[in-house]
Order: C-alpha cells, then sequence, then structure tokens
C-alpha cells in the first residue's frame, strides 16, 4: 500500500505544468527613434504655440490690455454715478447719495464657533440666530448675508474684529422722506438708473460729472471725482468739462458749479406733509380710488404742495404696483365739472356777454334734442326762475352757466379755450404730462350740446395740474403762468447757480375781470355750496365740483370726481388749493362734503407757514 501511494504521489508530480521562460523581445533601434521624434516634436510645436500667443498678447494687444488694467486698477468697489442731492424750499434733504454695505460670510475663516458668531451677528443685522445659523451650515464660503447695511452698522461690526466678513460697498439713492414725495422725484434703481419724476426728468443736472487733474505732478490717478460723493464712496467717472456738468437746451449754467450743489425744490417739506396726511385721511375715510390736493403760488406758479394718493416708498419700489410710480396729477386726465365754471364765467365777462349785475333764467333743467340738463339739487329746488350771475356759482347752476354761455357762438367758444391754451400742456417740469381732450373745432361748432356740456365742466378732460394752471389765472389778474415745483441749483452757501428758463406767462383775462369772478367766489364760500372751507379771519374765494366720470365705453357711469377749489386772501390773491378726489364711496359725495373741508385743512397749515395774515374785513 505505501509503495502504491508513492507511485501515485509521483505521478501527479509530474503532470504539474512547469513555469515557462519569460518571452524576449527584440530590439528595435528604428522603433524607439520614432517615438522619440514624435514627443520631441509635441513638446516643440506647443513651445511654437506658447510663443506665438505670448507675441500676440504683448505685441497686438499689449496697449489695449495695458488700459484695461489700469481701469481695473483704478475703478472702485461702488460703480453708480454720484448725483447731487435734492432738497425742498427750507434746504430739508429729499434725495442723496449714500453708501450702502452687502456682508458676506466665509465660515471657514470664523474665528468663533458658528453658533458663537451667530450670537454676536443676530443683533446686529437684527435677524434671528436659528436663520443665521442655518445659513451659516450651506457652505464653507461666500455667504450673502445681508444687502443695504449702512455705514453706522458696517462700522460695528468692524469694531469687533470679527474674521470671516466681508464688506461690499455700494452707492444707493436714499429718500430720507419716504413717501412723501415719491411721485414727484421718482426712484434711481439698483443699476443707478433713473426711472421715474424729477430724478429722470433732470438726470443730466443730477449727475454730478468729474474733471480732469491739472497739475502734472498727480498723475498717478488720471481723474478724480468732481466734488465729495458720499461720506466713504468714490465711483467710476469719466472724464468731462465744469461746462456739461448742467447741459440742456434751456439752461444757463455757472462753470464753477460747486460740487456740493443741490436741485432746490419749491415744494415745502412741512406743507406737504399735512397735504398727504389729510388726503390719505380723507381717501380711506370715503374709500376713493385715488386723490390729490395742490398748492400753487398764483403769481410766479411755484408748486408749494402736490400730494397725491396712491404714493410709495422709493427705497422699496420694488414692492410697488405700477400705477402708484406715477404723478396721476400730471399724467391722468378727469372731467372738471363746476370747478370750470369760474373760468366760463371769466371768459363771458371779458368777451363782453354779461355784466356782474346781470340776471339769468334759471329754469332747471334743458333740453338739446335728446340730451337733457338739469341742475344737481332739481329734485329738491326745482327752477330758480331770474338769478344773478353770482348765485350761478353759488348755487353751481348748470342751466344757469348753459343760458350764460349760449350768448357766444360756438366758434368763438372754441378759440376762446384754445387761447386759454386748454389743448396745450402746462410745461410743469414733470415727466409725461398729459394734454387734455377736446372736441375737434367742427364737432363742437356743429353740435349745440358740446358747448352746452363744456358751460357746465364735462364733455372734455383735463390733468389736474391743467387746471390749477387755469385757475391760478383768476387769482394773479389773468395770467396763464407755468406750474413747476424746481427752483434751480443752489450751494451750500444758498448761492443759486442755474435756474430753468420758462416762458413769459401770457394774459387772457383783465384784472378787472378776474376781480369780479373773485367777488364771485367769495360768496361761493360764504353763502353758498362752498361754506365747508370757510376760516374765520380770511376771505376765501371757492368753487365745489362734483362731476360725473365718463367710462372707458363711452357715457356715464356711477362713479364721479369729487373737487374743490380755494383761493386766498380775495383782496390780495396769493394761492390756489385745488382738490380732485376720484370716485369716493357713499350718496353724501361731493365736492362740497370730501374736498372742501379737505381744501381747508390745507389752508390752515398754509396761512400759518407762510404767514399770512387774517383779512380785515373778513366773515367771522
Amino acid at each position: 500500500m505505501a509503495s502504491s501511494a508513492y507511485s501515485t504521489r509521483r505521478r501527479r508530480r509530474r503532470k504539474q505544468p512547469q513555469p515557462r521562460p519569460p518571452a524576449v523581445v527584440p530590439f528595435n533601434p528604428a522603433a524607439n527613434r520614432v517615438r522619440i521624434l514624435l514627443v520631441w516634436g509635441l513638446l516643440v510645436l506647443s513651445l511654437v504655440a506658447i510663443a506665438g500667443r505670448l507675441a500676440w498678447l504683448q505685441l497686438v494687444q499689449g496697449d489695449s490690455l495695458s488700459s484695461l488694467a489700469q481701469q481695473q486698477r483704478l475703478t472702485s468697489p461702488v460703480q453708480r454715478q454720484v448725483r447731487h442731492s435734492i432738497v425742498d424750499r427750507q434746504g430739508n434733504v429729499i434725495a442723496v447719495d449714500r453708501v450702502v454695505y452687502t456682508l458676506y460670510a466665509h465660515p471657514q475663516l470664523f474665528d468663533l464657533s458658528i453658533p458663537e458668531m451667530a450670537a454676536t451677528l443676530s443683533p446686529l443685522l437684527e435677524s434671528p440666530e436659528s436663520d443665521l445659523i442655518n445659513q451659516f451650515s450651506q457652505q464653507p464660503t461666500g455667504i450673502r448675508l445681508a444687502d443695504g447695511l449702512p455705514e453706522a452698522t458696517v462700522d460695528r461690526l468692524r469694531a469687533l474684529r470679527l474674521d470671516g466678513l466681508e464688506f461690499n460697498p455700494q452707492q444707493q439713492r436714499f429718500y430720507p422722506q419716504q413717501q412723501l414725495f415719491a411721485p414727484i422725484v421718482g426712484f434711481v434703481n439698483f443699476d443707478g438708473q433713473p426711472q421715474a419724476g424729477l430724478e429722470i426728468a433732470y438726470q443730466d443736472q443730477l449727475a454730478l460729472t468729474p474733471t480732469e487733474k491739472e497739475s502734472p505732478a498727480e498723475t498717478e490717478t488720471p481723474l478724480e471725482i468732481y466734488g465729495p460723493p458720499a461720506p466713504g464712496a468714490t465711483a467710476e467717472v469719466t472724464a468731462a468739462s465744469p461746462a456739461d456738468q448742467l447741459d440742456t437746451e434751456s439752461s444757463t449754467v455757472d462753470s464753477e458749479l460747486d460740487s456740493t450743489a443741490s436741485l432746490r425744490l419749491t415744494l415745502d417739506s412741512r406743507l406737504q406733509r399735512t397735504a398727504q396726511q389729510e388726503l390719505q385721511a380723507v381717501v380711506d375715510r370715503h374709500n376713493a380710488k385715488r386723490g390729490t390736493v395742490m398748492v400753487m403760488e398764483a403769481q410766479t406758479g411755484e408748486m408749494l404742495a402736490l400730494a397725491s394718493v396712491p404714493t410709495y416708498d422709493p427705497n422699496q419700489y420694488f414692492k410697488t404696483d405700477p400705477e402708484a410710480l406715477k404723478t396721476w396729477a400730471v399724467s391722468d386726465l378727469y372731467e372738471p365739472g363746476s370747478t370750470f365754471k369760474p373760468i366760463n364765467i371769466a371768459i363771458a365777462l371779458e368777451a363782453g356777454l354779461i355784466s356782474p349785475d346781470e340776471f339769468v333764467n334759471d329754469s332747471g333743467q334743458m333740453q338739446f334734442g335728446e340730451w337733457k340738463i338739469r341742475n344737481h339739487d332739481y329734485a329738491t329746488a326745482g327752477g330758480r326762475g331770474p338769478i344773478s350771475i353770482t348765485d350761478v356759482l353759488k348755487y353751481s347752476s348748470n342751466v344757469g352757466m348753459v343760458r350764460i354761455m349760449q350768448k357766444m357762438p360756438a366758434a368763438d367758444y372754441f378759440t376762446w379755450l384754445q387761447r386759454l391754451s386748454l389743448d396745450q400742456p402746462t410745461g410743469i417740469d414733470l415727466p409725461a404730462e398729459a394734454t387734455a381732450q377736446m372736441k375737434d373745432r367742427e364737432q363742437f361748432v356743429r353740435s349745440r350740446v358740446e358747448s352746452a356740456t363744456t358751460a357746465f365742466g364735462q364733455g372734455f378732460s383735463l390733468s389736474p395740474i391743467k387746471m390749477v394752471q387755469l385757475l391760478g389765472t383768476l387769482a394773479n389778474g389773468g395770467k396763464l403762468v407755468t406750474p413747476h415745483v424746481v427752483s434751480g441749483m443752489v450751494t451750500e452757501g444758498d448761492n443759486e447757480v442755474w435756474t430753468p428758463d420758462r416762458p413769459q406767462p401770457e394774459t387772457v383775462f383783465s384784472p378787472q375781470t378776474t376781480q369780479q369772478v373773485l367777488t364771485m367766489m367769495e360768496a361761493v364760500v360764504s353763502e353758498g355750496t362752498g361754506d365747508a372751507a370757510k376760516l374765520s379771519g380770511y376771505r376765501i374765494g371757492g368753487k365745489t365740483g362734483t362731476a360725473q366720470k365718463a367710462t372707458v365705453s363711452g357715457g356715464y357711469g356711477r362713479g364721479r370726481v369729487t373737487s374743490f377749489v380755494g383761493i386766498l386772501p380775495i383782496e390780495s390773491p396769493q394761492y390756489v388749493v385745488l382738490a380732485v378726489i376720484d370716485e369716493p364711496q357713499g350718496d353724501d359725495a361731493y365736492g362740497s362734503t370730501v374736498a372742501a373741508p379737505l381744501v381747508k385743512k390745507v389752508i390752515e397749515a398754509l396761512v400759518v407757514l407762510e404767514g399770512v395774515p387774517p383779512s380785515a374785513a373778513a366773515t367771522p
């Protein structure tokens, strides 16, 4: 058995394969030489390509790349153009440039733990610690924590000497008055582009341009800002001469304009605030669609207040309904209704059609073909019979007005409306002013009802600012002045260095005519529909208006526009105050109940702020 097992093992050992010797590759000098040449050729081609690219960059593009590098070296992180400030007539700041910061966090560089960093930053950023911890956990670097941080906050953060925080400065337009002047001033967007209001209308004047340095010793920095920007800020600039600072077709510019000059407005922040607050209260109380109240200096056209609702915060314009971005008192039209009646009385007096002591027959209603015209109080008062011209205004008689204007041929009446520039904008220094809509001459002359409805302020439309201009002719002795909100550019020393050119006022009525109309308007306040605007100690003339509102499809709907104009003081007229409330709700929504009390509130503030003395013979 042992011999058999031994034999088996020997047989098994013989069957195991033996290892083969390694194969020998024969040496091929020719193949190796090809490989070496191929690698060498690729290296040479790479060196030639690199050398060619360097030659192209250095010799061909060298100058342009050098210039670009110089620009990048000189460019500040603040990329927006610096702008002049805007101030009101007392010098209160309405718009100003400032530097704000975007805060970035880099958690991988923190010298504190994430919870400790969150606890430190939370009160300064007014952000919950849990939110900051979540943000820090998102990624190790480049986390955007906050936008629009003021310099005061940034200074406090820097004082903590925390590692891992980065502050990116940006130029920002700031509006400290917020909603107060927004529709007038407009705003500048995040890209530094003016988008509305005075910011866009006066963008050439507001842009603060640089000048070239003249000293050869200062060649290291070839440009400097034309005047200091906001504290701590610089801006990317383009060389320009000082004479280009204010370049408009109708301006006179002082070539030595101080960089600290501001665009001064005619508006008074104190009166504007009162007007805005009282207007908002009226709009809310009557659930109205919108409203405006304006105060104009009658002799010059200076606007002391121009409040409108809706409004918005220009610091957060992106949250605003686009409809609120416009100054609707300038850009939209409405039918004025009875506040236009004093203008028609002035036309009739100036044309010699009537005398102040004349009487007309007020039958209460009239028929013009399919159209019936009646007084607003016909249901309760009926026809009044013969009434004076003063009573026509005092009772706001539509029929009485039609009787008066029927004395004038329709063609002459249309010519008078054109003479009053009813079909032309006022030329106010705000963008997007609307032009009144009138029937063409042929239709106006051919259709008797057109001149009849125009007699009591319907059948045509104009903007509230146009209405103020027309009513101003009654307060200033008959001149068409240009309403405006910009006074000019002034320096810190209150030196006026630039004023816009404005057209000379055109005379349309005689002082005698306007004084006669004002006497009638005083009776409206003291004895008629405008008694809600009566102010003890002051002689005020006024006129109410409650007009049907035209619909888009034509005709009139249920909506109405209420208005009231006040002129004071009657013995020496200085101011025109107009309020227009669009679509007030309620059965008792009229010019006498909605707009007249609002005008009284504004007048109460006006006489105090402007120091208007009481009238010597005022009605108590």
